[in-house]
Protein backbone atom coordinates (compact mmCIF):
# COMPACT_ATOMS: atom_id res chain seq x y z
CA UNK A 1 0.00 0.00 0.00
CA UNK A 2 1.25 3.79 -0.66
CA UNK A 3 1.82 6.23 1.71
CA UNK A 4 -1.46 7.81 1.46
CA UNK A 5 -3.78 4.53 1.85
CA UNK A 6 -4.95 3.96 5.51
CA UNK A 7 -6.43 1.17 6.72
CA UNK A 8 -9.56 1.58 9.18
CA UNK A 9 -11.32 -1.25 11.35
CA UNK A 10 -14.64 -0.28 12.38
CA UNK A 11 -16.62 -2.51 15.02
CA UNK A 12 -20.18 -1.65 14.14
CA UNK A 13 -23.66 -2.58 15.28
CA UNK A 14 -24.85 -5.72 13.87
CA UNK A 15 -28.14 -4.19 12.26
CA UNK A 16 -29.65 -4.24 8.94
CA UNK A 17 -28.83 -0.85 7.01
CA UNK A 18 -24.94 -0.18 8.29
CA UNK A 19 -23.36 -0.75 5.86
CA UNK A 20 -25.36 1.72 3.26
CA UNK A 21 -25.28 4.02 6.24
CA UNK A 22 -21.18 4.17 6.34
CA UNK A 23 -20.90 3.96 2.88
CA UNK A 24 -22.88 6.62 2.59
CA UNK A 25 -21.12 8.79 4.50
CA UNK A 26 -18.24 8.18 2.47
CA UNK A 27 -19.62 8.71 -0.54
CA UNK A 28 -21.72 12.28 0.69
CA UNK A 29 -18.39 13.50 1.96
CA UNK A 30 -16.49 12.88 -1.29
CA UNK A 31 -14.12 9.90 -0.14
CA UNK A 32 -13.35 7.13 -2.19
CA UNK A 33 -13.26 3.78 -0.68
CA UNK A 34 -10.35 1.39 -2.41
CA UNK A 35 -11.26 -1.58 -0.60
CA UNK A 36 -13.97 -2.77 1.96
CA UNK A 37 -14.38 -5.98 3.16
CA UNK A 38 -17.88 -6.94 6.12
CA UNK A 39 -17.68 -9.63 8.15
CA UNK A 40 -19.00 -11.17 11.12
CA UNK A 41 -17.26 -11.13 14.85
CA UNK A 42 -17.24 -13.12 17.55
CA UNK A 43 -19.88 -11.51 19.13
CA UNK A 44 -23.39 -12.04 17.19
CA UNK A 45 -23.96 -8.40 17.72
CA UNK A 46 -21.40 -6.86 16.43
CA UNK A 47 -19.65 -6.73 12.31
CA UNK A 48 -15.79 -5.65 11.12
CA UNK A 49 -15.58 -3.32 8.64
CA UNK A 50 -12.72 -3.12 7.04
CA UNK A 51 -11.78 -0.29 4.76
CA UNK A 52 -9.16 1.22 3.47
CA UNK A 53 -9.02 4.21 1.79
CA UNK A 54 -6.57 7.47 0.50
CA UNK A 55 -5.51 10.74 1.87
CA UNK A 56 -3.42 12.85 3.86
CA UNK A 57 -4.09 12.33 8.28
CA UNK A 58 -5.75 15.20 8.02
CA UNK A 59 -8.45 13.55 5.61
CA UNK A 60 -8.38 10.32 8.05
CA UNK A 61 -9.03 12.34 11.04
CA UNK A 62 -12.31 13.88 9.69
CA UNK A 63 -13.53 10.31 8.23
CA UNK A 64 -12.67 8.94 11.86
CA UNK A 65 -14.59 11.76 13.79
CA UNK A 66 -17.29 11.30 10.75
CA UNK A 67 -17.28 7.42 11.95
CA UNK A 68 -17.29 7.98 15.50
CA UNK A 69 -20.44 10.03 15.29
CA UNK A 70 -22.46 7.14 13.80
CA UNK A 71 -25.02 5.68 16.01
CA UNK A 72 -23.95 2.21 14.56
CA UNK A 73 -20.01 2.61 14.98
CA UNK A 74 -18.78 1.47 18.19
CA UNK A 75 -15.06 1.96 17.64
CA UNK A 76 -12.63 2.65 14.93
CA UNK A 77 -9.11 2.08 14.49
CA UNK A 78 -6.61 3.34 11.78
CA UNK A 79 -4.16 0.00 11.16
CA UNK A 80 -1.42 2.13 9.01
CA UNK A 81 0.53 2.80 12.15
CA UNK A 82 0.06 -0.40 13.82
CA UNK A 83 1.36 -4.00 13.84
CA UNK A 84 -1.12 -5.82 12.35
CA UNK A 85 -2.13 -8.64 9.77
CA UNK A 86 -3.59 -7.68 6.74
CA UNK A 87 -5.01 -10.05 4.46
CA UNK A 88 -7.10 -10.45 0.61
CA UNK A 89 -8.40 -13.00 -1.53
CA UNK A 90 -7.87 -13.08 -4.73
CA UNK A 91 -9.68 -15.49 -7.30
CA UNK A 92 -8.24 -15.33 -11.01
CA UNK A 93 -9.14 -17.48 -14.13
CA UNK A 94 -6.77 -17.40 -16.69
CA UNK A 95 -6.30 -18.99 -20.06
CA UNK A 96 -3.80 -22.49 -19.72
CA UNK A 97 -3.34 -24.58 -22.37
CA UNK A 98 -1.88 -27.86 -21.75
CA UNK A 99 1.87 -27.15 -22.27
CA UNK A 100 1.95 -23.91 -20.39
CA UNK A 101 0.26 -26.01 -16.70
CA UNK A 102 3.46 -26.77 -15.34
CA UNK A 103 4.93 -23.01 -16.43
CA UNK A 104 1.77 -21.64 -14.11
CA UNK A 105 1.75 -24.16 -11.20
CA UNK A 106 5.64 -23.33 -10.99
CA UNK A 107 4.53 -19.68 -10.29
CA UNK A 108 1.87 -20.62 -8.06
CA UNK A 109 4.59 -22.33 -5.93
CA UNK A 110 6.30 -19.60 -5.82
CA UNK A 111 3.50 -17.40 -4.46
CA UNK A 112 2.07 -20.58 -2.58
CA UNK A 113 -0.83 -20.13 -4.22
CA UNK A 114 -3.43 -22.75 -4.89
CA UNK A 115 -4.67 -24.15 -8.36
CA UNK A 116 -8.59 -24.78 -7.35
CA UNK A 117 -9.59 -25.54 -11.13
CA UNK A 118 -7.88 -27.04 -14.12
CA UNK A 119 -10.95 -26.89 -17.28
CA UNK A 120 -10.11 -29.39 -20.07
CA UNK A 121 -11.23 -25.84 -22.35
CA UNK A 122 -7.65 -24.51 -21.33
CA UNK A 123 -8.75 -22.65 -18.53
CA UNK A 124 -7.23 -22.35 -14.85
CA UNK A 125 -7.99 -20.89 -11.41
CA UNK A 126 -5.87 -20.16 -8.72
CA UNK A 127 -6.76 -18.81 -5.57
CA UNK A 128 -4.20 -16.36 -3.38
CA UNK A 129 -4.28 -14.61 0.19
CA UNK A 130 -1.86 -12.25 1.32
CA UNK A 131 -0.94 -8.43 1.70
CA UNK A 132 -2.16 -6.10 -1.49
CA UNK A 133 1.54 -5.85 -2.93
CA UNK A 134 1.54 -10.10 -3.40
CA UNK A 135 -1.39 -9.96 -5.00
CA UNK A 136 -0.68 -7.19 -7.19
CA UNK A 137 2.60 -9.38 -8.11
CA UNK A 138 0.71 -12.01 -9.18
CA UNK A 139 -1.92 -10.52 -11.52
CA UNK A 140 1.03 -8.78 -13.14
CA UNK A 141 3.06 -11.95 -13.81
CA UNK A 142 -0.14 -13.56 -14.95
CA UNK A 143 -1.40 -11.05 -17.34
CA UNK A 144 0.54 -12.25 -20.42
CA UNK A 145 -1.43 -15.73 -20.07
CA UNK A 146 -4.39 -14.11 -20.31
CA UNK A 147 -6.75 -12.82 -17.49
CA UNK A 148 -10.07 -13.77 -18.13
CA UNK A 149 -11.92 -12.61 -14.93
CA UNK A 150 -10.76 -12.38 -11.26
CA UNK A 151 -12.61 -11.89 -8.13
CA UNK A 152 -10.78 -9.95 -5.04
CA UNK A 153 -12.05 -9.23 -1.70
CA UNK A 154 -11.64 -6.48 0.58
CA UNK A 155 -8.97 -6.58 2.86
CA UNK A 156 -9.51 -8.00 6.38
CA UNK A 157 -7.39 -7.34 9.04
CA UNK A 158 -6.44 -7.88 13.09
CA UNK A 159 -3.98 -5.52 14.92
CA UNK A 160 -1.14 -8.10 16.58
CA UNK A 161 -1.22 -8.61 20.19
CA UNK A 162 -3.45 -8.05 22.99
CA UNK A 163 -5.31 -4.70 21.46
CA UNK A 164 -8.75 -5.66 20.53
CA UNK A 165 -11.31 -3.37 18.40
CA UNK A 166 -14.45 -4.40 21.08
CA UNK A 167 -16.42 -2.33 23.33
CA UNK A 168 -15.06 -1.39 26.94
CA UNK A 169 -17.87 -3.96 28.31
CA UNK A 170 -15.91 -6.89 26.71
CA UNK A 171 -12.14 -5.72 27.65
Amino acid sequence: MNGNTHTLSILVENRPGVLTRISGLFARRGYNIDSLSVCATEDEKYSRMTVTVSGNDRIIRQIEAQLSKQTDVVKVADFTRTECVFRELLLIKIRCTASQRSEIVDICTIFKAKTLDISPDDTMIVELTGETGKIDALIEILRPYGVLEMARSGGSALERGRNTLKTDEND
